[in-house]
């Protein structure tokens, strides 16, 4: 059985991963992170090993006992617990103090050669996952209206902008107006604050960065997204096709159909 290394961040893309890798016949070697990483990741892994944000050591001695030499990051860690459950080892302070940035990009990017430096090879998080990923096209019943393919256009070029400044990947927008720009709060937040905004049919682009690294950070929506839009009167989500993981796809697209929002893949 081959044997592979899981860095699981929050959200349940670290769980989808581990299914499916678990089908593929892959015996899985887990750290996972204190206070992101949800409790369910025990019941997929064959070994999980927890940690606190910034245990940079760890990491790499858990998957060196082990023999891992291949390893997949899955999930995110939001910004904010660089605030509140920060705790890095020796290796991950002194990785920290080298970086001259603490762009999202520059630290996985960090992280991934501390790690091959080690003789453990990063692999794109989109390993096993091609049936999530959409391609172009209206992914429910119904598609946009033509005002709302001018704020999907609008949003997307917005997305892509406040990406390549590593901001964040999401835009929420009504009527050509921006309502929201994701930053540290997150997709969900970004969404609640746009529904607030603007009191109904917003719509909801999500898009990878340019040049997007498929070893980390790829953008993920799920029913989850589709509640939160709905709770807050949203009318369509748009995701990057090709570069957008749709996380519990069959019932994100039910739950879209039910709560009357429409998804669409698009390339821009």
């Amino acid at each position: 059985m081959k044997k592979l290394g899981l860095i699981a961040g929050n959200g349940k893309f670290p769980l989808i991963f581990a299914q499916q890798a678990k089908r593929e016949g892959v015996s899985l070697v887990t750290v996972a992170h204190r206070g992101e990483t949800p409790k369910e990741i025990e019941k997929v892994g064959d070994e999980v090993t927890w940690i606190y944000v910034g245990e940079l050591g760890k990491i790499i001695r858990t998957f060196r006992r082990a023999g891992v030499r291949e390893a997949v990051m899955a999930g995110g860690i939001r910004k904010v617990k660089l605030f509140s459950n920060f705790k890095p080892d020796l290796r991950g302070a002194a990785f920290l103090a080298r970086m001259r940035s603490h762009d999202d990009d520059r630290l996985l990017r960090g992280v991934a050669e501390e790690l091959e430096g080690e003789g453990i090879r990063v692999l794109e998080s989109t390993l096993f996952l091609s049936a999530i990923i959409p391609a172009e096209g209206v992914l429910t019943r119904r598609a946009p209206n033509e005002r709302q393919w001018e704020d999907v256009r609008l949003g997307f070029r917005i997305a892509k902008q406040i990406g390549r400044l590593g901001v964040g990947q999401c835009v929420v927008v009504k009527n050509r107006v921006v309502l929201a720009v994701e930053a540290a709060e997150g997709t969900d937040e970004a969404i609640r604050r746009g529904g607030s905004l603007g009191k109904g049919g917003i719509v909801v682009v999500k898009v990878s960065k340019p040049d997007q690294d498929l070893r980390f950070d790829v953008p993920a929506v799920g029913a989850d997204t589709i509640k939160n839009l709905h709770e807050h009167k949203g009318a369509v989500l748009a995701v990057e096709a090709g570069k957008t993981v749709l996380l519990e796809k069959e019932r994100m697209v039910e739950e879209a159909e039910r709560a009357g929002i429409v998804v669409v893949a698009v390339t821009g």
